[in-house]
């Protein structure tokens, strides 16, 4: 067999799987914009071990560190870049909405909206994973640049990270909660901004240990809300 299987890159592979799931649940008859958080949330969970992991294994090969930046990008394609876009139509088709609000293009139900919206819509989801695949295959070329090199590394990214979309989108989602309002549109204009920050030559500093012990304990609070609304909703 191809490719390495060893302890790793499991949690790479579990990313990834998690990643196809949420897309699968998000565009058939059960889909549901939660759901796909809740995988979203997971491979952002996966992703924030997945390098420390694999680094704890001294003796990696060349190959096999080549191997781990490729489909870590790969993963990150699946889970950042489209799952959030499949997210996003998961919102279009669903009814999370409120009947209370005011009968406006901006809060009726997204099958109510005119279509030139949902194209909008659609071609924002496809710029977006595209902008997501260019800055992955970027942050290879970089990578691949500080192998050669046997650089350390600079301390910031070069465009704003994917896997931040893992903390962003879903909490669009709480405060559709917590404010009761439907925020598709919010969700869809920071698809496109974030898009538009992937492939911008901005630098954004990398999280220490710290950070990102805060983040996912922020993850996981969002996730233990978003589960338990949904099965509150399925309930009722």
């Amino acid at each position: 067999m191809i490719g390495f299987y060893d302890y790793t890159v499991i949690l790479t592979y579990l990313s990834m799987l998690s990643g196809t799931c949420g897309i699968i649940f998000c565009l058939n008859n059960i889909g549901h914009p939660y759901i796909g958080m809740l995988f979203l949330l997971f491979c952002g969970l996966c992703d924030a071990f997945d390098g420390k992991v694999a680094r704890t294994k001294k003796n990696r090969t060349s190959r096999m560190k080549k191997f781990g930046i490729q489909i870590d990008s790969l993963s990150d394609l699946i889970a950042f870049g489209v799952l959030p876009a499949c997210i996003g139509i998961a919102m279009m088709r669903s009814s999370i909405y409120y009947e209370t609000l005011p009968s406006t293009i901006f809060f009726m139900k997204i099958t109510e909206r005119a279509m030139g919206i949902k194209i909008a819509f659609t071609v924002t989801a496809i710029l977006y994973t595209l902008a997501a695949m260019i800055r992955l295959a970027f942050f290879n070329v970089l990578e691949e640049e500080r192998e050669e090199t046997d650089d350390k590394g600079p301390r910031y990214f070069h465009g704003l990270p994917v896997t931040s979309a893992a903390l962003v989108f879903p909490t669009v989602l709480l405060c559709h909660i917590v404010f009761s309002m439907d925020f598709t549109f919010l969700y869809w204009a920071l698809m496109a901004i974030m898009g538009i920050l992937y492939i911008s030559d901005i630098r954004v500093k990398k999280p220490t240990t710290k950070d990102v012990l805060m983040m996912i304990a922020f993850g996981a609070a969002e996730a233990i809300v978003l589960g338990l609304i949904f099965i509150f909703l399925k309930n009722r």
